[in-house]
């Protein structure tokens, strides 16, 4: 199934794999396009409609036109292809039984202090996890959730394992299991037997307390080099991302300019309290140079490892996404597709199909519709649509305006859940 979010201009980009070269290189691939999309609980229908966001010229504005990449366990940026080709984490997870460190409180004058202890907090629960896979070998990061041993990282880090390691804060390294993944999310579990000595565990913190501006660190292995920190801020939140056709998209993202590289990926952000706040996962490149966005970097909020880590623990799967759906199908509108459909609108996002019993069948919008608005916000496209559901749980009851024919109806529309898997 296909991911209602992705973004129509997002590339992924993959490291040379050779058995001589320390640093990845970037290949640049051609650009990725979904011109017809799915939103939650409906399968993708063909079409020949062009992107939403068509190519813009070098002279365009780069900010308008940076592109995600996901930083793969086999490509750049946070996994690391190489080789042949606290006592207290929010009351979700079993504490750990290993040393425990505090954080001071924070005053106009010991933020040095305070940033060492952090570190000193965080830094045990940071592991390196090694794979090997059929194309050789992957390295990313990993955080310590649970005191049985489970951690949590990205799914692209272990994705096509076939065995495992873990090398912990002390250089204990150790053989892990794939306990389950949530490849809509890009997360994974992988768990360890704990040493005798016990682990320690993250304290997991409420990514929805976060602002702008608010100091973080991010810690984890890039290049291999073993946890490393780096600093930043919170650039932006509530973005919406997508590592691109058939990727994973991340809803309600954490954007900071803490410097995420190859290895850091499954890694630890974290506030100035040692809290882990979110999982460093994507960052960005500028197309017009094929380079690194400098400062441009993306984590999963760590409330989404709070509502699905469980889940995958106690079942493998995740059984209860939390996402909103809208139950259609759905292709943007623009000059040349209201010309051929004879549409009375020129923007918006046309309903292909409605999924039976879902949401939007329930309340009464029809394939042919046009949405125009969502919730107060123009829909101008299939994005704005994706971004707009995404701001929403499910459950909520949402105004949706259409136009039907040379109709202009307001439909009220209770939100379903995006089943797992879609």
């Amino acid at each position: 199934m296909e991911d209602p979010y992705v973004d129509n201009q997002s590339r992924v980009a993959y490291a040379a794999p050779t058995q001589t070269e320390e640093v990845p290189r970037l290949i640049p691939t051609q650009p990725l396009t979904a011109p017809h999309q799915a939103l939650p609980g409906q399968m993708q229908t063909p079409s020949k409609m062009p992107p939403v966001y068509p190519r813009r010229s070098n002279g365009a504005l780069i900010a308008l036109s940076l592109v995600l990449m996901v930083v793969l366990g086999v490509g750049l940026f946070a996994g690391w292809q190489f080789g042949r080709t606290s006592t207290s984490n929010g009351g979700v997870f079993p504490s750990g039984t290993g040393p425990q460190s505090t954080v001071p409180s924070l005053t106009g004058n010991n933020i040095q202090a305070v940033r060492e202890a952090v570190i000193a907090k965080v830094r045990p629960s940071v592991v390196e996890v090694n794979v090997t896979t059929q194309q050789g070998g992957a390295l990313g990061s990993g955080v310590i959730i649970d005191g049985r041993g489970y951690i949590v990282t990205n799914n692209h880090v272990v994705s096509g394992a076939q065995s495992m390691n873990v090398t912990l804060f002390d250089g204990t390294n150790l053989p892990a299991q794939l306990v389950g993944t949530d490849s809509a999310d890009d997360l994974a579990v992988v768990k360890i037997t704990p040493p005798s000595k016990g682990l320690t565990v993250a304290t997991l913190g409420d990514s929805s307390k976060l602002q702008v501006g608010e100091d973080v660190l991010a810690i984890g292995n890039p290049l291999g080099i073993t946890q490393t920190v780096t600093n930043g801020i919170i650039s932006a939140l509530g973005r919406n991302v997508s590592e691109g056709q058939g990727g994973a998209t991340i809803p309600n993202a954490i954007q900071t300019d803490a410097a995420i590289n190859p290895g850091n990926s499954g890694g630890a952000l974290v506030d100035m309290q040692g809290n882990l706040i979110g999982i460093p996962t994507l960052t960005a490149i500028d197309p017009e140079f094929n380079t690194p966005a400098s400062g441009v970097g993306f984590a999963i909020p760590s409330n989404r490892v709070a509502s699905v880590g469980p889940q995958i623990i106690a079942s493998g799967s995740v059984t209860h996404t939390g996402r909103a759906a809208l139950g259609v199908s759905v292709t943007t509108v623009d000059a040349n597709l209201a010309s051929q459909d004879n549409l009375s609108v020129d923007h918006g996002a046309l309903i292909a199909s409605v999924s039976p019993n879902g949401a939007a069948a329930t309340a009464g919008l029809q394939a042919g519709d046009v949405i125009v608005q969502f919730d107060s916000k123009p829909v101008t496209d299939t994005q704005s649509l994706g971004d707009a559901i995404a701001n929403h749980n499910p459950g909520d009851t949402v105004t949706v305006n259409v136009v039907r024919g040379t109709q202009q109806l307001t439909i009220n529309v209770k939100l379903g859940e995006l089943q797992a898997g879609n």
